[in-house]
C-alpha cells in the first residue's frame, strides 16, 4: 500500500553538520534537483566563521537552508519545516528556527558522550524528552551507510563521510525528489575516483530506501513546480552570475577581460569562475596581494581591456590608495566588493552591508566614483554589467557592491539573450590632430581613451594633479579646484543616464521602505504580506548608490514616514537624512545574518500604529 503524499506550496528545509560532513554538497543538490523540476527557490549557505573549528563544536556547524516552492519567492526562508542534524552541535545552534511539530531528522550516531558534552549537553535530548513537541526521526546514519557500503571494501573514514548522501535520500524520499541528478553528479564529481561514485551512490539509495523500508514517514510531502515566466532557466549563485556579467559586458563591447585579483573570502569564487573562460579571451591573475591586484587592474585599463579586480571588504580599504590613482587618471574599471561582516577580518563567512561608507568616501582626497549594488542573486549578472557599461562610458572606477548572502545565495535565473542586453560602445582616441589627454565630452565629461603606443596620442597620466585638457603636470591652485570639480560634476552627470525609479505601491501614502542591496527579498516580501492586509505600504529598492537616482528626493517627500532597513548600524539612512533632509527610519541588523521578512513587517506595524 502507497504512502499519502501531501501536496505543500512551500517548505522551507535545513541540513546541518559538522564543517566537514559535507552539508553544503547536499544541501546545494537538493537546490539543484529542486530547481530542475520547477520549483523557485532560495538558499542560504551558512558556513563557519573558522576555517576550521574543533570536529562537534558549536563553532563549527555547518548549515544549508533551502526554500522550494510553487510560487514566486524571494527569501530562503524562515522558521524549518524540516531539520537534519547530523550531531549535537548542529541540533543545538539550529533547533529554535524548527517549527513546532517540524520534522527532526537526527543521526543518532554523531550522538556520543563527546559530541554532547562538546555541545554543551547536560542531558541526551534524545532521551530527556525536550524534543517531544517535534516529529523525531531518530536515525543511525553512521551504521546503516556502513552496513550499505560494507562490500566495497572502503576505509572506515570513506565510508564516514557517505552518510552525508543517506541523509539525501532520506530527504528525497520525504520531498518525494528524482534522484537522476544527484547520481549523475556524483558520476560526474568522482569520475576519476568510480569507487567514491559507487559508495555515495548506494548511501544516496540506502538512505531512500530506509524510509521506504521503515515506513516511519507517516506521508511524504509534494512542492509542485512554480509558474514563471516562460524561458530558459539554469541555477546560479550571485559569484557566478557576477563572472558571467563581466565576461557578458566584455563581449558587448569588444574588449578582453581581464581580472586582476588576491584570493578572500567570499569573493574568490569570481576569480576562480573567470578563470575557466581562458576561450572567451578572459585572462586572469592571482595577484601576491591586493595592493599588486588593483595595480595591475590600473595597467589593463590603461591599456585598453575591461578591466576588473574583485576582493571583500578589508582587501578594499588595502586598495584604497590606488583606487584614488584610478579616479586621478580617469581609467575605466570594475571593483567588485562581495561584503563580509566586520571589522578587521571580522566573520569572514558571514554576511553584512558595512561597507557602503568606505565605498562611499574610503579614499584620500576628494576622491568620487560610482557605486552601484546587486540586490539578488541572479540580479549580480545585470548589475555587474551595469557597472561595466558606466564605467566605459564615463571613463571612471566603478564600486560594484554584493555581499556573502548574494555570493553564496542561489535561485533559478532566466538566461538572458546576448541581443537584448544594452549596447556598451567603446570610441578610443584615433585622431592625433584633435587628441587631448583631458579634453572632455561635452555630455559626459569623459576624457579620451586612447591606447598607449598609438602614434600622435603619445601621453602622460600619473597621481599628480593634471592641467585640464593638455593632462601636463600642474600645481595651479585654481587648476586643482577646477580639475576637482570637474571630476565630481562628471559622476554627478551619471544620473542621466539612471532610470526613473520604480515604485512598488502607491506613489504616496503614509509609509515607504527604501532598500539596497541583499535586503531586497526580506523587503520585498514583508512589503507584500502588509499590502495584501490593506497597509498603506510601499517600496523601492535603490541600486544606484552614487550618484543617487534624480527623482529620489521628490520620492521620499511624498511620504509620511521613510523606513530604511540595513546590515549595518545605519549607513545609508545617514546619507539619505544628510542629503535630503528627511527624517528616514532606520532599521538595523548587525549579527552576519540576513534579515527575516517577519522582522521588516514587525517594525511596518509598529510605525504605522504610532502615527
Amino acid at each position: 500500500m502507497s504512502k499519502p503524499v501531501e501536496s505543500l506550496k512551500e517548505a522551507t528545509i535545513r541540513f546541518a553538520g559538522d564543517s566537514g560532513d559535507g552539508m553544503q554538497l547536499v544541501g546545494g543538490e537538493m537546490a539543484n534537483t529542486s530547481a530542475l523540476i520547477g520549483n523557485d527557490i532560495g538558499v542560504l549557505p551558512d558556513f563557519p566563521a573558522e576555517i576550521r573549528a574543533p570536529a562537534g563544536t558549536l563553532p563549527g556547524v555547518s548549515g544549508y537552508q533551502l526554500h522550494i516552492s510553487s510560487f514566486d519567492i524571494h527569501t530562503p526562508g524562515e522558521k524549518y519545516d524540516a531539520l537534519v542534524a547530523m550531531n549535537p552541535a548542529a541540533l543545538k545552534t539550529n533547533l529554535e528556527n524548527l517549527k513546532p511539530n517540524g520534522i527532526l531528522i537526527i543521526n543518532v550516531g554523531g550522538f556520543k558522550d563527546r559530541n554532547l558534552k562538546l555541545a554543551h549537553y547536560d542531558s541526551n535530548p534524545l532521551e530527556d524528552g525536550s524534543l517531544d513537541k517535534y516529529q523525531l526521526f531518530a536515525v543511525d546514519m553512521n551504521t546503516l551507510t556502513h552496513k550499505a557500503l560494507e562490500e566495497l571494501g572502503l576505509s572506515a573514514k570513506i565510508v564516514d563521510r557517505c552518510k552525508n548522501f543517506f541523509a539525501l535520500g532520506m530527504v528525497f524520499w520525504l520531498y518525494n525528489r528524482t534522484m537522476d541528478h544527484a547520481l549523475s553528479l556524483l558520476k560526474s564529481k568522482f569520475s576519476k575516483k568510480p569507487e567514491l561514485a559507487e559508495a555515495n551512490s548506494r548511501a544516496l539509495k540506502a538512505g531512500s530506501v530506509y524510509c521506504e523500508a521503515t515506513e516511519q514517514f507517516a506521508t511524504s510531502y509534494e512542492v509542485k513546480p512554480a509558474k514563471l515566466p516562460r524561458g530558459k532557466y539554469r541555477n546560479i549563485s550571485g559569484n557566478t552570475a557576477t563572472a558571467l556579467g563581466l565576461i557578458a559586458a566584455s563581449q558587448k563591447s569588444g574588449l578582453p577581460l581581464f581580472l586582476g585579483s588576491y584570493p578572500i573570502t567570499p569573493a574568490s569564487d569570481i576569480l576562480h569562475e573567470l578563470s575557466k573562460y581562458k576561450h572567451y579571451g578572459v585572462r586572469t591573475f592571482q595577484a601576491e596581494d591586493e595592493i599588486a591586484a588593483i595595480c595591475s587592474v590600473i595597467g589593463a585599463a590603461y591599456s585598453g581591456s575591461l578591466a576588473v579586480t574583485s576582493t571583500s571588504g578589508p582587501g578594499l580599504a588595502l586598495k584604497g590608495e590606488a583606487l584614488g590613482l584610478a579616479i586621478s587618471v580617469e581609467l575605466p574599471l570594475v571593483v567588485c566588493n562581495v561584503q563580509r561582516a566586520g571589522p578587521s577580518t571580522g566573520m569572514p563567512t558571514k554576511t553584512e552591508q558595512a561597507d557602503l561608507m568606505q565605498a562611499l568616501y574610503g579614499r584620500n582626497g576628494e576622491a568620487p566614483l560610482p557605486v552601484v549594488a546587486a540586490s539578488k542573486p541572479a540580479d549580480c549578472f545585470e548589475t555587474a554589467y551595469e557597472a561595466c557599461r558606466i564605467a566605459i562610458k564615463h571613463m571612471t572606477p566603478v564600486l560594484f557592491l554584493s555581499d556573502g548572502y548574494l555570493a553564496n545565495g542561489a535561485e533559478p535565473w532566466p538566461i538572458p539573450k546576448a541581443e537584448d542586453l544594452p549596447e556598451i560602445p567603446v570610441n578610443f582616441a584615433k585622431d592625433p590632430e584633435s587628441f587631448e589627454p583631458f579634453l572632455r565630452d561635452e555630455d559626459t565629461l569623459a576624457r579620451p581613451w586612447a591606447i598607449p603606443g598609438t602614434p600622435g596620442l603619445e601621453h602622460r597620466i600619473g597621481g599628480i594633479e593634471k592641467e585640464a585638457v593638455t593632462g601636463n603636470v600642474s600645481y595651479d591652485p585654481r587648476n586643482h579646484e577646477y580639475m576637482t570639480r570637474m571630476r565630481a560634476e562628471k559622476i554627478e552627470k551619471i544620473a542621466n543616464d539612471i532610470p526613473p525609479t520604480e515604485i512598488e505601491g502607491k506613489k504616496t501614502g503614509d509609509l515607504l521602505l527604501v532598500g539596497w542591496g541583499s535586503t531586497y527579498g526580506a523587503i520585498k516580501t514583508a512589503v507584500e504580506h502588509k499590502q495584501k492586509e490593506g497597509k498603506p505600504v510601499s517600496r523601492i529598492h535603490i541600486i544606484h548608490l552614487n550618484p543617487l537616482p534624480k527623482d529620489l528626493g521628490e520620492i521620499l517627500k511624498s511620504f509620511k514616514h521613510v523606513l530604511i532597513p540595513e546590515i549595518n548600524a545605519g549607513q545609508l539612512v545617514n546619507v539619505i537624512r544628510a542629503k535630503y533632509m528627511v527624517p528616514a527610519i532606520g532599521f538595523n541588523k548587525v549579527q552576519g545574518l540576513p534579515f527575516f521578512s517577519s522582522e521588516i513587517e514587525q517594525k511596518i506595524d509598529e510605525i504605522l500604529e504610532s502615527k
